[in-house]
């Protein structure tokens, strides 16, 4: 599978960069399956079992390699900086406080 699902025999070895619905229809599955992973209370892509099945398989289907791995790196990331940035207000309230 190429990207976005386009086989390798369906293209030719220059594929054209991916049109705009292209990477719409991505985001859209990414946004499900990361929706799904919400509700079931995971953070990294790949821990929810087969809880996600069908979301998780339209992202695959949908969605180019590289953006998979970069998207679920920063999801994992963003869930970090919540907690940093949680953190660090409450530091800041304290330091308000005492001053």
């Amino acid at each position: 599978m190429g990207w976005f699902g386009w086989s390798s025999s369906s293209k030719s070895t220059n594929e054209d960069p991916p049109l705009r619905q292209d990477r719409q229809k991505c985001w859209e599955t990414r946004d499900a399956y990361f929706a799904c992973l919400d509700r079931v209370g995971v953070v990294k892509a790949g821990d929810e079992g087969k809880q996600c099945a069908v979301e998780n398989a339209a992202y695959n289907e949908n969605c180019a390699r590289s953006w998979i791995d970069y998207f679920n790196k920063r999801r994992v990331i963003a869930e970090q900086q919540k907690g940093l940035l949680a953190a660090a207000n409450t530091q800041a309230q304290d330091a308000k406080r005492t001053s």
